[in-house]
């Protein structure tokens, strides 16, 4: 545990990355205690800008809403996106492209097809068929994103799988009387999955903006605090008061940021070439 802590605390973007990161989740996990009211609720007078009034230090959009309590407990729901969304995706993409990869044959080309259908449109496209389908709730929303994620990580899985599955260690596992789904779990998936846990940020990353932007059109959940929303909020007054949605904005890259420094310092801990540096 030590030298990987080590190789990852040796890049600085890494250790900007966690940083960042770390703050966003301070922010999530203070939200109640900072702001214990409903945070859509209406709380003064719209259009205050920051630091015009000591109650709210970010100001309030054009409802009302405070805007800092919407950017605390927003940052729970960005968390909470990306890790659900996250999951759904690499677990489903880890199945499907261990299963192809595995067996060959009929079962790779099956799978690879599916998968290629699902590639035909574009992420956000689908995305926005699957909301237009099943609704717009955030549970709805989530589980999409999550849907439409699965095939990059499905394909990534199957390279790894197509490439370790005739090593000595798994034929030594058929020799010694494995079976197929031993071999899968046990031998070639924990050595199949450095370069998927890697790739897992982008996907979270990719959660985080997929939700804002459906927010942004007014296609996502209006009754979360979802950063968002918030953003999507003050497109009728970008001219005058910017800053509704310039915080949010910045909440949100500095997020996406801060999980793909993440990403990359664990890149830098498994990619077995630096054990020599």
């Amino acid at each position: 545990m030590l030298p990987i802590l080590k190789r990852y605390f040796r890049s600085p973007v890494a250790i900007l990355g966690l940083t960042l990161l770390l703050a966003v989740v301070a922010l999530a996990l203070s939200a109640d205690l900072l702001f214990p009211r409903n945070p859509l609720a209406l709380a003064g007078r719209p259009l205050q800008w920051p630091l015009a009034s000591p109650r709210f230090w970010l100001g309030t959009d054009n409802l009302g809403r405070d805007i800092a309590a919407q950017i605390f407990h927003g940052a729970r729901l960005s968390l909470l996106i990306g890790v659900v969304a996250t999951s759904i995706a690499i677990v489903g993409g880890v199945l499907i492209g261990a299963i192809a990869g595995y067996f060959g044959g009929m079962w790779d080309e099956a799978l690879m097809r599916l998968t290629d259908a699902f590639q035909t449109l574009p992420n956000f496209l689908l995305l926005l068929l699957l909301v237009a389908v099943f609704g717009s709730r955030i549970e709805t929303v989530v589980i999409a994103i999550g849907v439409v994620s699965w095939p990059a990580p499905a394909r990534l899985t199957r390279a790894e799988f197509l490439s370790l599955r005739h090593r000595e260690f798994v034929e030594a596992g058929r020799l010694s009387g494995l079976g197929d789904f031993r071999l899968i779990f046990t031998e070639i998936l924990p050595n199949a999955l450095p370069p998927v846990i890697v790739y897992a940020s982008v996907v979270m990353a990719t959660s985080i903006l997929l939700e804002s932007a459906l927010a942004f059109l007014n296609l996502s959940d209006p009754n979360v605090p979802s950063w968002g929303n918030l953003v999507g909020q003050g497109r009728s007054v970008l001219r005058s008061e910017w800053y509704v949605c310039a915080i949010p904005g910045i909440a949100i890259l500095l997020t996406v940021l801060a999980v793909s420094l993440v990403g990359q310092g664990l890149n830098d801990v498994l990619n077995p070439r630096l054990d020599d540096q």
